[in-house]
């Protein structure tokens, strides 16, 4: 018998039919329904010390700001805080009273990540994706902006222990954006350590830099390397041991 492929409404190859097209255009819809329904990047999961007392702050505070000023504008108000911040840390060199001005733009980005997402929602924005994007993209480049301020106040011997340290803070984003992936589930704190405290915690290292002077920062910083690593370890293990149990317990359920 001759191969054939026949198009039309039924796909036959050999004489075999295979699928219908309009079968086909019916569950790839269902498919990216299901996608879309199923995005979960917007719901951040997890408990922080502060978090209670933040979802209080914006609920009363959030009529307060401008029609005019959208949830994208504050997204893209990160690139602003980084440039500042790593112009800081370069007058550092000279100043270090330079790093009350990086504290400053931490609180900056605080406040602005604080409303930006909450804004698209109430607005109704429809930002949904985009906002997952550009706004934790933008935080890994924040992020890179305070330690790029840092790298200045370093001297070449202690770049690589410098260099190790940032390795195992990007350790942290890693870690969030791969648990999502296998679980659709945002989870941004652990041990009780979310942003707002993270923030605090260099708000807190650069105004002890800046009493104690550089001098003291590098001699703490192979201890602060340790300590990171020691959370970095844990926190990965936390989610190991999670996504380990919902493997067991899918394979469980599926025979």
């Amino acid at each position: 018998m001759e191969s054939k492929i026949i198009i039309s409404p039924t796909f036959s190859f050999r004489g075999i039919i295979l699928e219908e097209f309009p079968r086909v255009k019916i569950e790839v819809k269902k498919m990216k329904k299901e996608t879309k329904n199923n995005f979960a990047g917007d719901k951040k999961f997890g408990k922080w010390i502060f978090s209670d007392l933040e979802n209080r702050l914006v609920e009363k505070t959030i009529h307060l700001i401008p029609k005019w000023l959208e949830t994208y504008h504050l997204t893209m108000m990160t690139l602003l805080w980084s440039v500042v911040i790593v112009l800081a840390g370069y007058l550092a060199e000279e100043n270090i009273n330079w790093f009350w001005l990086v504290s400053a733009m931490i609180v900056a980005q605080y406040i602005t990540d604080l409303y930006d997402g909450k804004i698209g929602r109430l607005r109704n924005t429809g930002l949904v994706k985009w906002g997952y994007f550009m706004d934790h993209f933008l935080d890994y480049v924040f992020l890179c902006s305070v330690l790029i301020a840092y790298s200045f106040l370093v001297p070449n011997e202690f770049r690589l222990l410098g260099l190790f340290t940032v390795m195992v803070i990007i350790g942290f984003m890693i870690n969030f954006f791969l648990f999502f992936a296998t679980t659709n589930r945002f989870k941004i704190s652990h041990l009780g350590i979310g942003p707002t405290e993270s923030r605090l915690i260099f708000i807190v290292a650069n105004t002890l830099l800046i009493i104690f002077g550089a001098k003291y920062f590098l001699i703490v910083l192979p201890y602060i390397g340790a300590v990171v690593l020691l959370a970095l370890v844990i926190v990965i293990w936390q989610s190991h041991k999670e996504t380990w149990k919902m493997d067991m317990e899918n394979k469980k359920k599926n025979g």
